[in-house]
């Protein structure tokens, strides 16, 4: 089977990992404070805390910046359900944009006209999340402006485009938003087997975030209600969840993240031959921005509604690891339950019905390729 994402594991993942179960800390050690160093500077950010899952950052992220009950989410309806589900997490309601169908990202335009309509009812969300989908970064630059101009929050969801840009500087510099996260799964741009990442450059936000991945505890004796009563002391301040990142997985991570560069130009030129070898056939390719470098975590294509199924299922019956990236989160049964139905975001539910995630990792082949390219004509009308 062509899986349609692999992890690329070299010796220097092995070798740096070994060297920490070597030494005196499998967590809370060095490694985890020199991996989310990398991580700031690979995102041109202030601050990086390191997480055990994307998921988790998305939550404390939203504790944050004050996420709570009474409270609105909106993020797009194509992306993994955790973008949605941090909200839930801490009590807050949940919408949705739908996506702009060249892009499959939040439209602005949409964004634009619920924010108007939202302002007028007086019930504007509290954050935005705008999800990176497939390693292109959205419109962050209009989005931003439209949040700045209600006064709205943004997390940006940027679990699949660590080495991605927009308008020239790295996917994670925040200049169009309070936080991005990432995720480092091993089918992601760079992995430590289970991880995430939040990024941010106010400095309040980032020590907030790191209270919250360990229990709500510091040790610091400038946050705490009085004097410490010895050495030993720590204080909990508010609730927070074990979130950690462990020195194993780090370790993992800063030997990945040296290769970075390398990962997303290897998928960017993946990508662009994929772009060649499926031109004449009846498929649409993924979208660009003229601002942005997509990381290229996936490559989804498009095919005719009416084939989409048979097409799947026959990649899938020769071999090839294929996959859907995503159901529409408003389509889910829970979601559901909290009211949505069918025909709310129509944009989204057209790309549900013809996108196909194709295989795309670094160390495929270009005879791999044409292999996945040479079984989708096979399977598509002409």
């Amino acid at each position: 089977m062509i899986p349609y994402g692999r992890q690329d594991i070299r010796q220097d993942d092995i070798d740096a990992v070994v060297d920490v179960l070597r030494s005196d800390f499998l967590t809370q050690g060095p490694a985890v404070q020199r991996f989310e160093v990398a991580v700031a500077s690979a995102a041109g950010a202030t601050h990086a805390v390191a997480v055990n899952s994307a998921t988790s950052a998305l939550h404390v992220a939203c504790i944050a910046l004050g996420l709570g009950p009474g409270d609105i989410l909106w993020t797009s309806p194509v992306t993994f359900v955790a973008s949605a589900n941090c909200a839930r997490y801490c009590g807050a309601g949940v919408d949705f944009v739908d996506i702009d169908p060249a892009t499959g990202n939040m439209c602005p335009a949409r964004l634009e006209e619920k924010l108007e309509r939202a302002a007028l009812a007086g019930r504007l969300p509290k954050i935005i999340v705008p999800v990176h989908l497939g390693g292109l970064s959205c419109d962050m630059a209009a989005i931003g402006a439209l949040a700045k101009r209600h006064g709205v929050r943004i997390i940006e969801d940027a679990s699949h485009a660590i080495g991605g840009s927009h308008r020239g500087e790295p996917v994670g510099n925040c200049r169009f938003s309070d936080i991005t996260v990432f995720s480092f799964h091993p089918v992601k741009i760079v992995t430590t087997g289970e991880g995430g990442a939040a990024v941010t450059n106010d400095a309040a936000l980032a020590s907030h975030m790191a209270r919250l991945r360990s229990h709500g505890i510091t040790r610091d004796p400038e946050l705490m209600t009085h004097s410490p009563d010895g050495p030993w002391y720590y204080q909990q301040r508010e609730l927070g969840w074990n979130y950690r990142m462990t020195d194993l997985q780090a370790a993992l991570g800063h030997a990945q993240i040296a290769r970075l560069t390398d990962y997303v130009a290897r998928r960017n030129a993946l990508a662009e031959r994929y772009d060649s070898i499926l031109e004449a056939m009846p498929v649409a390719r993924p979208g660009r921005h003229k601002d942005s470098r997509s990381a290229f975590h996936l490559y989804v294509v498009r095919v005719p509604a009416g084939q989409h199924r048979r097409v799947f299922e026959g990649l899938r019956d020769a071999g090839i690891g294929v996959n859907l990236h995503y159901i529409p989160v408003h389509l889910q049964p829970y979601y559901r339950d909290l009211g949505f139905s069918g025909g709310e975001f129509p944009e989204a539910e057209r790309y549900y019905a013809e996108a196909i995630s194709l295989p795309l990792f670094p160390t495929m082949t270009e005879a791999t390729q044409d292999e996945v390219a040479g079984v989708l004509a096979g399977l598509l009308d002409r």
